[in-house]
């Protein structure tokens, strides 16, 4: 059976795209060390990432922007990023099954499950977490080169302390999600909820 393995990376952050990645590996993949992504360190991510590119059935990582984000709101952008993944993904190898981390699924053409701590237990969900969270922090890394002053290559986007003070400092930039409470209470609009 072709599993699809679908995951996200940035619905927490206060800037930058919420990215996502879908993975199918095949049977006999041979990619070993596959995690959850956040329990790996950023070296062995990047070589994993790697990895997964050059052996994988088929594979591919969407987001949606910050735009889409203050539009919709993290959950909805975060089912787009997904369905714009898996789409691209089908449009090379049809999956039998797509498995999503967490406790929902974007609306697909294909049977698809959510599996909560799917990054841990399924190969395919594992290596569609080392992808979204790769492309994500090379984001990051884009957008801190454009606003380095907030120091996104340290925090990721979380709203860090160091974060903070840079937000209170110099205001939201042009990659802040202006609908997150922290970075409307810099605005000066009324505070809501952090999603």
């Amino acid at each position: 059976m072709l599993i699809c393995g679908v995951d996200e990376a940035g619905r927490g952050p206060l800037a930058g795209a919420v990215y996502a990645a879908a993975v199918i590996l095949g049977p006999d993949h041979g990619i070993v060390g596959l995690a959850d992504s956040k329990k790996l360190t950023e070296a062995k991510r990047d070589a994993l990432a790697i990895q997964i590119k050059s052996q994988a059935l088929a594979w591919a990582i969407a987001k949606a922007d910050v735009a889409e984000i203050d539009q919709l709101n993290i959950l909805q952008a975060t089912m787009l990023a997904m369905q714009r993944a898996v789409m691209q993904v089908a449009a090379n190898v049809t999956p039998d099954e797509v498995q999503v981390d967490g406790n929902r699924t974007p609306k697909l053409s294909w049977p698809a499950r959510a599996i909560i701590k799917g990054d841990a237990l399924v190969a395919e969900i594992s290596a569609a977490s080392i992808l979204a969270k790769t492309a994500r922090d090379a984001e990051c890394l884009a957008l801190h080169a454009s606003y380095p002053q907030y120091g996104f290559d340290q925090h990721k986007g979380y709203p860090t302390p160091a974060h903070m003070a840079a937000l209170q400092l110099h205001g939201a930039s042009p990659v802040h999600r202006r609908s997150y409470a922290p970075v409307k209470a810099v605005l000066g609009q009324a505070q809501g909820s952090l999603f």
